[in-house]
């Protein structure tokens, strides 16, 4: 196991910007909402003015499950706030219909897990059920210690994080990026952004839980005209 897959509470971009970043976004911090507005623009504004924001949607898990393969998710391409509210109206309009919600067929994490087993398999490792089927077994084989990172992470979103905020490194499928979590009173979501120099030319993501779509476009109304003309 490559101990570089994820690293968890790690300095990430707000630390070049914020002398103490973990506590910037706790409700009694002074300065909170500007300090909320700017990391906005700098992890969403911007990206999303380059063309490379994309919002992932998850949904699935619910009363406690966690089953990889019950999680689901749909990713839209945004430019700008009006593409975020046309996610919200999909959803709104699945609930209004009672009809599924938006899916896409590729899974988040069961298919990266078959692969990881797979391949730790075909190296000659021996893997039982528990290590298998109990997400904190997984790092015990290669690529598996940042599936379990991005596991919580979808986890948090989903159940809720008594901390406002926190970063993490970890290799996606688009590479290495920065996961920056903020669970706030204004709405839980995560930004995933590309480390360095890459920042200004590889995708970054925003993730929500589909409960979290209204107070996101609350909050993204709220703070990204204020830098319109900047």
């Amino acid at each position: 196991m490559r101990y570089t897959e994820a690293k968890e509470h790690t300095p990430g971009r707000l630390h070049a910007l914020f002398a103490d970043p973990y506590n910037a976004f706790e409700n009694d911090t002074d300065e909170r909402q500007l300090h909320l507005h700017i990391a906005l623009y700098l992890l969403l504004a911007r990206p999303m003015e380059r063309g490379l924001m994309t919002l992932r949607v998850i949904h699935g898990w619910e009363n406690g499950g966690f089953e990889p393969a019950d999680l689901q998710h749909v990713d839209y391409a945004i430019n700008t706030v009006a593409d975020f509210k046309r996610a919200v109206k999909d959803f709104t309009q699945a609930s209004k219909d009672n009809v599924a919600f938006p899916a896409d067929e590729d899974a988040l994490l069961e298919a990266p897990l078959d692969d990881a087993i797979a391949n730790a398999e075909a190296d000659g490792q021996t893997l039982d059920e528990e290590t298998r089927t109990i997400p904190a077994r997984w790092p015990a084989f290669e690529g598996g210690l940042a599936l379990y990172t991005l596991f919580k992470m979808y986890h948090r979103l989903v159940y809720g994080e008594d901390e406002a905020y926190r970063c993490t490194q970890c290799y996606t499928a688009d590479g290495l990026r920065e996961m920056h979590e903020f669970h706030l009173e204004e709405g839980e979501f995560a930004l995933l952004v590309p480390t360095g120099k890459h920042f200004a030319s590889e995708p970054s993501m925003l993730v929500l839980h589909e409960s979290q779509l209204d107070p996101i476009e609350r909050l993204l109304e709220e703070s990204l005209p204020l830098f319109q003309d900047f």
